[in-house]
């Protein structure tokens, strides 16, 4: 049986499941893929739905935090590559 402390800590450590998609160990299409899918179901589905958090959560774990920040700024200039 698992302690309190123990149940925490599952809560707070988290790490993207596997995806079929992307089976290979390098992870960059896996992380541009829940990036742009994260921006697109905040476009189609508002701000405040919940379900998008998922794609964020996996992206901000599998992306390096230099290129989310660059990809912030693409999409503010309006030169972001992807279609969102």
């Amino acid at each position: 049986m698992e302690t309190q402390a123990q149940i925490e800590l599952r809560k707070k450590v988290w790490a993207p499941p596997f995806d079929a998609r992307f089976p290979n160990q390098n992870q960059t299409r896996n992380c541009w893929q829940n990036y742009v899918d994260y921006y697109r179901c905040q476009k189609l589905k508002g701000e405040d739905y919940a379900p998008c958090e998922y794609f964020k959560k996996v992206f901000t774990q599998l992306c390096p935090g230099f290129w989310v920040e660059q990809w912030d700024d693409q999409r503010a200039n309006g030169a972001f590559a992807g279609k969102i």
